[in-house]
């Protein structure tokens, strides 16, 4: 779900459980504060996740008094209920041309886990580049565009559109400097 805050508002104290609660922020910074404790300032460029687990209740707000923060909510139900409630915070390395692993299942530098079988990836092109992605079996995927124009497997996305795909190899044209989220499932 894209989101966009106006400065100063945002969501109050509010409960969740048994749910991977990631958020990549595109622009902007968003306030985070929760009853585990934390509370940080996430900027663009930054991805976090919540495990709800057990139960959590959070808050999140445009820490700007006067810019907007726009802001990528994704929800993932995990593996197990009843986990233990964590949260972790990263900042993306920006590369150019190539897949980003930003979130996982397990442990890798520069990802955030999430107790679900999945990959999630930030991409930057910049424009006329191509890039690949070979599915193995049995996976699905969705890629969200953020910023720009592209063509995956000759289909033209705009800002916003999202794709699924289904066990096929991926080509990502780029029409001009663009910006992605895309996710790797395990087979439901």
């Amino acid at each position: 779900m894209k989101t966009t805050v106006q400065p100063g508002q945002g969501f109050a104290r509010h409960p969740h459980h048994d749910m991977e609660i990631i958020s990549y922020v595109v622009e902007g910074s968003l306030e985070h504060r929760d009853s585990m404790g934390n509370g940080s300032i996430i900027q663009a460029g930054d991805i976090q996740i919540v495990s709800a687990g057990s139960g959590v209740e959070h808050s999140e707000f445009n820490h700007s008094a006067h810019e907007l923060v726009h802001f990528l909510q994704i929800w993932i139900i995990p593996e197990k209920i009843h986990l233990k409630p964590s949260y972790h915070q990263k900042t993306i390395q920006r590369k150019h041309n190539e897949w980003v692993l930003i979130g996982a299942r397990n442990e890798h530098e520069g990802a955030v886990i999430i107790h679900q079988d999945v990959q999630v990836y930030a991409s930057f092109l910049t424009q006329d580049s191509t890039l690949t992605y070979p599915f193995h079996r049995n996976r699905v995927g969705w890629l969200q565009l953020i910023k720009g124009k592209m063509k995956l497997n000759g289909q033209e996305l705009l800002p916003g559109d999202g794709a699924a795909i289904r066990s096929e190899s991926i080509t990502i044209q780029s029409s001009s400097d663009v910006a992605l989220l895309f996710f790797d499932l395990g087979h439901a």
